[in-house]
């Protein structure tokens, strides 16, 4: 996984509202919750909803699908997982002064010198 793709998804993950509808997904398991399930436990408005499982959808965290008139979804275990297993990746290795990050920023950061 690269950071952009990380970060995006932990993005979404930033949001309360998002991250109520993972928990919720990851508690009823496999099976998922259908939209209106999701929308009574959570008591947000249906376009609310649907603007937070849109962002889910799209950074592949949750996946939707239609049972008849049904809308049901899912949480991506493997999507999750991995996500948080990037966090996680080179927990408590250290560092080694002589070699840069593949993944550190290549901007720099500036300070401000106060002027008196």
């Amino acid at each position: 996984m690269n950071i952009e793709t990380a970060a995006r998804r932990l993005a979404e993950l930033g949001n309360t509202t998002r991250l109520q509808i993972v928990r919720l997904l990851v508690r009823a398991g496999a099976e998922g919750l259908a939209i209106g399930e999701l929308q009574s436990r959570l008591g947000v408005p249906a376009s609310t909803l649907a603007f937070h499982l849109r962002g889910l959808v799209s950074a592949g965290l949750v996946a939707q699908e239609r049972q008849g008139r049904v809308v049901r979804c899912r949480p991506e275990y493997p999507v999750i997982d991995a996500t948080l297993a990037f966090v996680k990746e080179h927990c408590c290795t250290g560092f080694d002064d002589k070699q840069t990050s593949a993944t550190a920023s290549p901007t720099t950061v500036r300070r401000r010198t106060r002027v008196a």
